[in-house]
């Protein structure tokens, strides 16, 4: 993969850092496609997917690996398959299948640098905090963007630091005021829509997502 203008902005070392990288995304919906998407195309090679849904038509208004002509397949075996054509030198893993408490130790097979958290599953989520929090790995979760519309309230910060978000709400009454300082995550401060269901924008996870590698790049070159 020809990274020639990334170099000239990182320098080669960087470069060899990010490639050597080892990173996990649970989720590939709006937030996790992105973050897949700008993983790679920033030089990350080894990056495993864990996702056991199909790709839906209610999809192609916010997923990157949605089209026309994919739909009702796996979204691992798709996001597989454009990975290669970006980088055919890219180490990818699939596990297809949806997360429980269960199964968790599946996300714990190989030594990661990052896991990024994009699931939907509340009680997945908190487990998979505490897990990482226990093991020292680095995790980046990400908070809801549904019913938003200004994705420049999006930030990285820490749990205990969220607002106006009704999943970190509940995810706070776990953890200690300590170990919500631990747990990074991307969220909005933006007032939830007060609409029924969850509607979505395209650029609202995208950008949530975009922040999770802008977050996990800059912390590998600051090493």
């Amino acid at each position: 993969m020809n990274l020639d203008r990334l170099e000239l902005l990182i320098g080669n070392n960087n470069i060899k850092k990010i490639k050597n990288l080892n990173i996990l995304v649970l989720g590939l919906g709006g937030v996790g496609g992105y973050a897949v998407e700008s993983l790679v195309r920033c030089g990350v090679e080894n990056i495993t997917l864990v996702d056991g849904d199909l790709i839906k038509s209610s999809n192609l208004n916010r997923q990157i690996i949605s089209t026309s002509k994919n739909l009702n397949k796996y979204k691992t075996r798709e996001f597989k398959k454009r990975i290669k054509l970006i980088n055919k030198n890219a180490s990818v893993n699939i596990i297809n299948t949806f997360i429980n408490e269960n199964n968790m130790y599946l996300l714990f097979m190989d030594n990661y640098d990052y896991i990024i958290d994009a699931c939907d599953t509340v009680k997945v989520k908190i487990l998979l905090m505490k897990e990482c929090l226990s093991r020292k790995i680095k995790l980046i979760s990400s908070m809801g963007t549904a019913n938003k519309l200004d994705a420049e309230k999006l930030c990285i910060t820490t749990l205990n630091k969220t607002s106006y978000d009704p999943l970190a709400k509940k995810i706070r009454k776990e953890f200690s005021e300590s170990e919500m300082k631990k747990i990074h995550v991307v969220a909005s401060i933006e007032v939830v829509k007060n609409k029924e269901g969850l509607g979505s924008i395209c650029y609202v996870p995208a950008t949530a997502g975009l922040l999770i590698t802008n977050y996990i790049i800059n912390d590998v070159i600051k090493k």
